[in-house]
């Protein structure tokens, strides 16, 4: 008799990103691709699915099948002539749930079964580590809410159905992360799942960061993200969802990522970095917006629009170690660098050892030397700096997306050793603004021509004319002082989907350039001129276009916000 068993408990929501498989043969030396299971039935294993061919059910034609991407396949076991295979199942557009097909197999199937039993699990794992011990952190209180739940419903009856050994901890009080990450085991676990906005995965790298092995933790231990919070950034870079179930599947099937951290030093503090340092309009939508945590991830649009129409600017002190100045320059770091990661397996890379120092370190010793100093240190030479009145927006990342709807920065990668820093003036037309917000949506912020964006090793700045602001490092806010930061390529750990982010890149990266096609006399420079006449008319018309969007955005968001009342008072004049 055969069996189709869902798990105990159910999800209520996810997100259907594309999945992932390996793309090889189902069947290698002899190895058995297709069984015989409940008598009649089969159990077909080709390159991209499992697929069951079952004649005793209600007759069509051709017969029902039934299919399980490679990718959803948790765990298969055999025993007692009883073939079990936990999958995550599809139940739904936007979520998986922990299910189940279980079959009886006939004695005589019994070798051929075990053979293909194995044969199937090492295809669906393909590179990924089986089973990883996970210290799992909950933060109760993250985001609207709900994470508890989240990890309850979506994500642990995945786990446990791929076998992963997990110690969850909800914690109580913010820093408590730090405290763990401090104190724990690196040997012991293989990840650190943090349940909750990107907040708490700040606070786990600063605790491996402050241990005297901070090295050696930072390179043994990954960390990971189930989103339960307003941005959910890392979930959204590292596996291309903003869903719990999606993410925590992709944390069963990722691999292990070098991945790199940003240290900041701020009078005399030293702290990491793993997302983004802000100064500007985005950290005030961001740290100023904390009474409207309620609306999640809308919070952060209300308070860009506040304070754009106040074209407010902040005045500062900059100085860049710029290594790509321009945009093409840019394009084409990430084309190299997408091309390079085609030819290396998943899992490998760059790490701290061979970039920072050339060789193995001693795996006790702490962070690394910072190669520039710190903010009390006299400015490095080469450094480029700049004086700015009208600064609207100081904006440096180490992933792209910000949230699930801001891909702020197109073309930064895991481990290139490099920031993406964008600037914006913020003394131009509330109009420019507001197509500035819908290019971020649609895709074209990075090619916008009021975005400047460079990709550095460190930076200095310093805010003046203003005794208080706000300055965000990964969402959290840090004095409104002065602070130095730089990369170290390689430091950190993540589980990640693929090997890398989850972005699609700038707008056309992969393709090859006009400059390239006369350069080999495919086409002639008057051929270009007229192209590039064409191409202007039409940049000039998206522009128009996302201009009047932008106008027609304003009133909207003018009419709609001018209504609401927050604590019985109009918070939006």
């Amino acid at each position: 008799m055969a069996n189709n068993q869902s798990s105990p408990q159910t999800v209520p929501e996810s997100i259907s990103e594309s999945s992932q498989s390996y793309g090889k043969p189902a069947s290698r030396g002899g190895l058995p691709d297709v069984i015989k299971v409940d008598g009649v039935k089969s159990l077909v294993l080709d390159s991209e699915n499992l697929v069951l061919n079952d004649p005793t059910a209600k007759k069509t034609s051709p017969p029902p099948t039934s299919t399980i991407p490679l990718y959803n396949v948790l765990w298969v076991e055999f025993a007692d002539q009883t073939l079990t295979i936990d999958y995550a199942k599809y139940v739904g557009k936007h979520r998986v749930q922990a299910a189940q097909w279980i079959f009886h197999v006939a004695d005589a199937d019994t070798p051929d079964v075990k053979t293909w039993a194995d044969n199937l699990l090492t295809r669906a794992y393909g590179p990924a580590k089986r089973c990883k011990r996970a210290k799992v952190l909950v933060n109760p209180h993250a985001g609207p809410g709900g994470a508890q739940k989240k990890w309850d419903v979506d994500c642990e009856p995945l786990f446990k159905a791929a076998r992963m050994p997990i110690d969850v901890v909800k914690t109580e009080r913010q820093g408590q992360a730090v405290d763990i990450a401090q104190t724990i085991d690196v040997d012991a676990f293989d990840t650190i799942v943090t349940c909750s906005g990107d907040g708490l995965a700040h606070e786990v790298f600063n605790g491996l960061g402050n241990r005297p092995d901070a090295f050696h933790a930072l390179q043994t231990i990954a960390v990971s993200h189930i989103p339960c919070g307003s941005g959910n950034a890392m979930s959204c870079n590292l596996y291309g969802t903003y869903r719990p179930s999606l993410a925590a599947l992709a944390i069963i099937k990722g691999v292990e990522t070098p991945f790199d951290l940003v240290s900041i030093t701020q009078g005399d503090r030293r702290l990491l970095s793993f997302l983004s340092q802000a100064l500007g309009v985005v950290a005030e939508s961001d740290l100023g917006t904390e009474h409207l945590r309620w609306m999640g991830g809308a919070r952060f649009t209300v308070g860009f629009l506040q304070r754009i129409f106040q074209k407010k600017c902040y005045p500062c002190d900059l100085a860049v170690k710029v290594e790509i100045e321009d945009k093409h320059g840019v394009k084409e770091h990430y084309r190299q660098k997408m091309s390079n990661a085609s030819a290396i397996n998943l899992g490998e890379g760059p790490n701290a050892a061979s970039v920072e120092s050339g060789s193995g370190p001693d795996t006790h010793q702490g962070l690394p030397p910072l190669r520039y100093g710190t903010i009390n240190d006299a400015l490095p030479e080469g450094w480029e700096s700049i004086s700015s009145d009208t600064m609207g927006n100081f904006y440096c990342g180490n992933m792209a997306y910000m949230a699930a709807d801001a891909n702020f920065f197109a073309a930064a990668c895991a481990n290139d050793g490099l920031m993406d820093l964008v600037c914006v003036d913020g003394d131009v037309s509330v109009g420019s603004q507001l197509s500035m917000l819908l290019s971020v949506e649609n895709g074209q912020f990075f090619d916008n021509p009021l975005v400047s964006y460079k990709k550095i090793t460190a930076y200095r700045i310093t805010p003046r004319n203003q005794k208080d602001g706000y300055i965000s490092i990964d969402g959290e806010k840090v004095p409104f002082e002065p602070f130095q930061a730089e990369i170290h390529q390689g430091l950190g750990k993540v589980i990640s989907k693929r090997g890398g982010y989850e972005a699609a890149g700038p707008t056309n990266w992969d393709k090859i350039t006009i400059a390239l096609f006369v350069a080999l006399g495919v086409v002639a420079p008057i051929d270009v001129t007229a192209r590039a006449v064409t191409w202007v008319a039409q940049a000039v018309r998206r522009q128009l276009h996302a201009f009047i969007n932008g106008i027609v955005a304003c009133l909207t968001f003018s009419s709609y916000f001018l209504k609401i009342t927050f604590d019985g008072q109009q918070w939006l004049r």
